[in-house]
């Protein structure tokens, strides 16, 4: 095995094993995941191709595009983070609304029409740091792998 399939292995396995976590936390946990939680995953699944597709081309090309997949889900994770400590607002469809100035009957329309998963509140954190603020951590350390692979022959 080269330095670079070991690189390859090492960063689309770490999706691998970031998208078992999340399915397991889903499945597994009962914690359903939000709106920007499902968004978080559709790049791991494009490294997860990129790696398999790198391995057998040996393309330049590919590693970069896995880094780019890695660097996109960083982005959506710490965007993430920020909706759910409060720097910024998130996407209408899953992060609360103010209620100042509403009547009672829009005040009702808006509880009614509450996401049941929100993107602004954290179901689980470790040291701290929520799963959208893990899953920024481990992607930015991933897409240094595919980056490490692209420079490597």
């Amino acid at each position: 095995m080269t330095q670079r399939q070991l690189y390859i292995l090492l960063a689309a396995g770490g999706s691998v094993g970031l998208l078992l976590a999340a399915f397991a936390f889903q499945h597994l946990g009962g914690m359903a995941p939000c709106k920007l939680c499902i968004w978080q995953r559709w790049p791991h699944g494009a490294a997860i191709g990129i790696g398999a597709l790198a391995l057998i081309l040996p393309w330049v090309l590919l590693p970069l595009l896995g880094a780019l997949a890695a660097f996109i889900t960083a982005g959506i994770g710490a965007y993430h983070t920020g909706v759910e400590k409060g720097w910024w607002e998130g996407p209408s469809s899953c992060s609360s609304q103010s209620t100042e100035g509403l009547s009672a009957q829009e005040l009702m329309d808006q509880i009614l029409s509450a996401p049941l998963v929100r993107c602004d509140e954290v179901p689980w954190s470790l040291f701290g740091l929520s799963m959208a603020s893990w899953n920024t951590v481990v992607a930015l350390a991933l897409a240094g792998l595919w980056l490490k692979a692209a420079r490597t022959s």
